[in-house]
Formats: structure tokens, sequence, C-alpha cells
């Protein structure tokens, strides 16, 4: 995939660390996902770290630059188990990319936090600032929560460094769909089954009280 961008340009306020780690991370995401993904991961960043500025949170945009672009990768084949949640994979990813650069077990358990909760709403907002920074950057991206917190030049300056196409929410639940329709099993109560049941009409929800009622327990 070629895609050739200034990677520490200032965008509102925000740039991307000039880091050999940041690099790594970029070139790595770049080359595995699509740039529907590459791309809205990279948004994710900045609404995340323009959300951390505006609530006067204190993070290491390095350990957030991590969460948001690799927040996905458990979409892409190369990093699709058979029996995991995506977002475990990714945040599995991730862990094991950090790893290879040294970064602090406790800094690394944070970015597998952030991955591993991002489609996960009303407790990463109450965790550490990356945690809940990753979770702010994909409910703006993808569901518009706290859209009309951001000023019209921030979003057409990120918009226009990182595309979102036209057709973006019809592909990025398509995006979603694709990376997971081979193990329905994991959206079991996460609102990835959502996804299930509007793009095959032969899933089947997995249902809480079921569970419950045919568990091996008499009474």
């Amino acid at each position: 995939m070629n895609i050739d961008l200034p990677r520490t340009a200032n965008l509102v306020g925000i740039r991307v660390p000039d880091s050999e780690l940041a690099r790594a991370i970029t070139e790595l995401v770049r080359d595995t996902e699509t740039p529907l993904l590459f791309h809205h991961s990279s948004r994710v960043y900045y609404w995340g770290a323009l959300a951390g500025k505006r609530r006067g949170l204190s993070f290491d945009p390095e350990l957030l630059y991590a969460g948001a672009m690799f927040h996905d990768m458990g979409l892409t084949s190369q990093h699709s188990s058979a029996d995991e949640r995506f977002e475990v994979d990714g945040a599995n990813a991730a862990r094991d990319f950090l790893r290879g650069y040294g970064i602090a077990q406790q800094d690394i358990d944070t970015v597998w936090t952030a991955i591993a909760l991002h489609t996960t709403p009303g407790i990463p907002q109450h965790m550490h600032p990356v945690v809940a920074l990753v979770t702010a950057g994909v409910e703006m991206d993808v569901l518009g929560l706290g859209h009309g917190e951001y000023s019209p030049t921030e979003r057409e300056v990120v918009v226009q460094a990182h595309p979102r196409c036209a057709h973006f929410k019809e592909d990025i639940i398509q995006a979603s769909y694709d990376g997971i329709k081979h193990k329905p099993a994991t959206t079991f109560g996460n609102v990835k089954a959502d996804v299930l049941a509007d793009k095959d009409p032969y899933f089947t929800r997995g249902d809480f009280c079921s569970v419950i009622r045919n568990s091996a327990w008499r009474g």
C-alpha cells in the first residue's frame, strides 16, 4: 500500500511522536491494514489526543498512538485468531510488538487494555487516560460521539490529512463483518453482534438469559 504522509506533521496542535517506535508502528499498520482502517486508526489518534488536551488529561502520546493504531489489527487476516474476540487479537498484536521494543510491562498492559476495551462502552472513561482516550477517539470516528466538541477546523484538518471516504459508515461496518464473520461466537455480549445481525440473515445471537436457564445448575 502506497501512503506517503508527513507522519510528524502538527495537526491542530497534535503531533504523532517523532520516535523510532512510532515510525515502526506507522509502517507496520500501514503495510498490514487497508487504507480504510489505516486512516481510521490515524484519525482515532488525533481525536483521542484532542479530547485528552481538551479534558486536561496527562498521557503518553506514544502509548496513545500504539493503542489507536493497533485497535483494529484484529480485523486483519494476519492477526485474526480462530476463537478470540477481535479486540483481544489486536491487543495481543500490540503487546507482542511493544515487547520487541523493550516497553515496560505496565505500559504494555495499559495499551492492551485500551484496545481490548475499545468496544465496551461505559467503562474506559473511568480508567487510565490512554484507555479512555482510545475509546473516545473510536467513538468519535465511528459513532460521532462528541462530534460537536471538536471545532470545524479540527475536523476538517484531520480528515484532510487522513481522508474519510464518502461511504465510510457502510465501509467500516463491512470491514468489521469481514473481520469477524468466521467466529460469530466471539460476539456474544458485545456490539459486534449487531454487525453480524445486520449482515448475516442466518446469524443467531447468543442470549444471556438462555445461557443462565440452560446451565448445568438445577436451580
